[in-house]
């Protein structure tokens, strides 16, 4: 470092040192105190900060020989320029309340995910903190499925996103639903992914519609048999030819996406060619061949003794 560049820092500290703090103003502090009661600030002022424990943070989980270190740096707003201990009387919880509703906005925009502790039940939901900021997780974005008993989620700590971050309401309202729904459509993914185009599958007819059957083929997996693929016969409902938790076999006709159409005709169609394959025809008694040729030989058609190499 240059003695200009030295002088430069200097007269920007000497300056700083000579500011003039007002109620409401937010400054960059440095932590060098830490006790039950309050944390010791540094201001590069002429008199050191201090922030109680009460202007630490909203959040009742916080703790402040937990959650504070020697050297961290922490943004507070002034509350008395001197106190009559001679100090600065800072705030870092409404320093921090003024930034933190613009961070909240972003995870908002990003669906960025977070765990959070549930420490209280209230009516239709539950409360946890985020952030230091105090979010409402309603019932029915507790998991995929409606929560009515909220009072067993309290002490838990599960992954949520933000779906509601109005600053001018002070309101924040977070979800665990919609990662619940991104795991399970990432495990859906990866089972659709271990089927084949072309595979038999088992399973019960779960749902009938009128365009067709969704059947349960385990696993967690319900694939869509259309109506058009349920017999070869013409049908007006699949009411017609299956009942609802019905054993069905199908065959996998395509896999797009998380979507899986399956075909129960096919399997018919499949076992028609099979037996057309294996059908045996009766040969006409003059093209056969006797057992014995020795003995019948006399009797044989021209064709049967060409056929054994006789010689006519």
């Amino acid at each position: 470092m240059t003695e200009k560049e030295t002088m430069k820092d200097y007269e920007a500290e000497l300056e700083r040192s000579f500011q003039i703090l007002h109620e409401g103003d937010v400054v960059d502090t440095t932590v060098i105190g830490i006790s039950d009661e309050e944390i010791a600030v540094d201001l590069n002022y002429y008199t050191e900060g201090v922030i109680p424990l009460e202007e630490c943070s909203e959040d009742p989980d916080f703790s402040i020989r937990r959650d504070v270190s020697i050297g961290d740096e922490i943004q507070a707003m002034v509350l008395d320029p001197e106190d009559a201990g001679g100090h600065v009387l800072l705030s870092w919880k409404q320093a921090y309340d003024l930034t933190i509703w613009k961070e909240l906005k972003e995870d908002l925009e990003q669906a960025t995910h977070y765990k959070v502790k549930v420490l209280e039940a209230v009516p239709s939901g539950v409360v946890g903190y985020l952030k230091g900021i105090r979010g409402f997780i309603p019932a029915s974005q507790l998991a995929l499925d409606y929560v009515s008993d909220t009072e067993s989620y309290v002490g838990m700590t599960i992954e949520v996103v933000v779906i509601t971050a109005d600053e001018k309401e002070r309101r924040l309202v977070l979800s665990a639903k919609i990662p619940e729904l991104e795991r399970a459509r990432a495990e859906r993914g990866e089972k659709i992914g271990r089927l084949m185009v072309g595979e038999i599958v088992s399973g019960k007819v779960e749902r009938m519609e009128s365009y067709g059957v969704f059947i349960d083929i385990g696993d967690g997996l319900i694939g869509l048999c259309h109506i058009s693929q349920i017999t070869n016969k013409f049908i007006k409902s699949p009411k017609e030819v299956l009942k609802l938790g019905e054993e069905v076999r199908a065959k996998i006709l395509r896999l797009e996406g998380d979507r899986i159409s399956l075909s129960i005709k096919a399997l018919t169609e499949d076992s028609s060619d099979k037996e057309e394959e294996q059908e045996e025809y009766e040969i006409p008694k003059e093209y056969q061949v006797p057992e014995n040729p020795e003995s019948e030989e006399a009797d044989e058609s021209p064709f049967a003794k060409l056929l054994r190499g006789v010689k006519l």
